[in-house]
């Protein structure tokens, strides 16, 4: 089953890379393609709540819901009743309706520009109120607390934490004769308020957010050569982390938020593994060899780093201690496995894997020895776990553009995701907000 929905204009503050500029606005749109696959959706209405709100709560929740492919929200027109409170709920008619699951609510204004949201999940076959909850929120955030109330409901029907109130980088590229045009972009993950962070007529890549989501760091080549930057998304305030002499590329957070893994090169072009303290600008070089050591990734528990390297004669991935030590390869299967990206809970790991000739998204168990490959491209690169496991980004190619997509780890739930202009790749999803 295929569902289009066009975001609507995604308003922006515009950062020129070199420079902290006044904020100014970008218009350009996300369109979002959702194929359930093999899954089934569950049946369930969100009815439009009460109150005046300066925002449909309830259209945004339905749309958190159904984005995520396990549910399928009802049509308002088909609903034949409107309830505000669970009082008002007439189970029988929303049984003969075939919805299993039925949300009711209300947004109260408190006092000018505050609010209250007010809501509860029902089980229509049982006719038992499963969650029931109140949100507080400020006009400006309304927006971000419906995301807030879609992963309530989420986990309280899966046991998986919800990710709609969280958000994605990504970069977009615009080619016009005579110039090119490099945009570092956040937006909310179902691709509303998006800003542009920063902004170059030479590339951006490897968008990587700290641990604490408050940070950025990239790759910029405003200097006609690799830098690596940090950057705060509130203020826009950024340093350069790292210029050292040569490829200054691929960074990684370590979990701490303290250290950044970099791919450094030597005098003699060769790449090898370094951790950088942000703070102290201290290296400590981790892989030294011949090999090319690139795309480093902390482990979750912060104790190793994964890594690309073409030690064994083609690109795969391996892991060395973080405090250094022996590096020890971890992908067998198959000639290539690279851009390694470990799971939230470290069981998995994210690489782009060559399939009979096709790049594309898999996962990897090293404790079973199991490689699973989870996307159709063949240009399929950059993978990214979402902060809950369940879902990863990455790029791929759609025609003669680049465009984002998702896919569920078990393969059942598929996104495209493209711009309507330019291309768009180097997909990074930020951890869970802090509340």
């Amino acid at each position: 089953m295929h569902t289009v929905r066009k975001i609507g204009p995604v308003r922006a503050a515009l950062l020129l890379v070199g420079a902290l500029l006044a904020a100014a606005a970008v218009r350009a749109e996300l369109r979002i393609e959702i194929n359930r696959g093999t899954l089934k959706a569950q049946p369930i209405a969100v009815v439009p709540f009460g109150g005046a709100a300066p925002l449909d709560v309830a259209a945004v929740v339905a749309a958190d819901l159904e984005r995520s492919g396990r549910f399928e929200p009802m049509a308002r027109d088909d609903m034949l009743q409107r309830p505000t409170s669970g009082a008002e709920v007439d189970f029988g008619s929303w049984r003969i309706q075939k919805v299993d699951v039925l949300v009711v609510g209300r947004v109260v204004e408190a006092a000018p520009g505050q609010f209250e949201i007010q809501f509860q999940l029902f089980d229509v076959l049982k006719g038992e109120q499963l969650l029931g909850y109140r949100q507080a929120s400020t006009s400006a955030d309304l927006r971000r607390n419906a995301h807030r109330v879609a992963d309530l409901i989420y986990e309280k029907l899966t046991g998986i934490r919800g990710i709609f109130a969280t958000r994605i980088a990504y970069v977009t590229a615009q080619r016009t004769p005579g110039r090119n045009v490099y945009r570092l972009i956040v937006a909310d993950a179902d691709g509303e308020n998006a800003r542009t962070m920063a902004e170059s007529a030479e590339p951006i890549m490897s968008p990587a957010w700290s641990p604490d989501g408050r940070k950025i760091a990239y790759v910029s080549f405003e200097s006609q050569r690799a830098e690596i930057y940090v950057q705060e998304l509130r203020s826009g305030a950024r340093q350069r982390a790292s210029a050292r002499p040569g490829v200054n590329g691929a960074p990684a957070w370590s979990p701490d938020g303290r250290l950044l893994a970099v791919s450094l090169s030597r005098p003699d072009g060769n790449l090898d593994i370094y951790t950088l303290d942000v703070a102290t600008q201290v290296l400590t070089r981790l892989t030294d060899g011949p090999a090319i050591d690139t795309e480093p990734a902390f482990s979750p528990d912060g104790a190793f780093i994964y890594f690309t390297s073409d030690g064994s004669g083609g690109p795969q991935v391996y892991r060395v201690p973080v405090d250094g030590g022996r590096a020890v390869r971890v992908t067998f299967e198959g000639r290539y496995n690279a851009r390694p990206r470990p799971s939230p809970d470290g069981r998995l790991i994210a690489v782009v894997h060559n399939d009979r000739g096709a790049y594309r998204i898999a996962t990897v168990d090293p404790a079973r020895g199991v490689t699973q490959v989870l996307s159709d491209g063949r240009l399929d690169e950059s993978p990214a776990f979402a902060p809950n496991g369940e879902t990863l980004i990455y790029a791929t190619r759609e025609g003669n553009r680049g465009v984002l997509a998702t896919v569920s780890v078990d393969g059942r739930i598929k996104q495209r995701i493209s711009v309507t202009e330019g291309d768009v790749r180097e997909p990074a999803w930020s951890p869970f907000p802090a509340n």
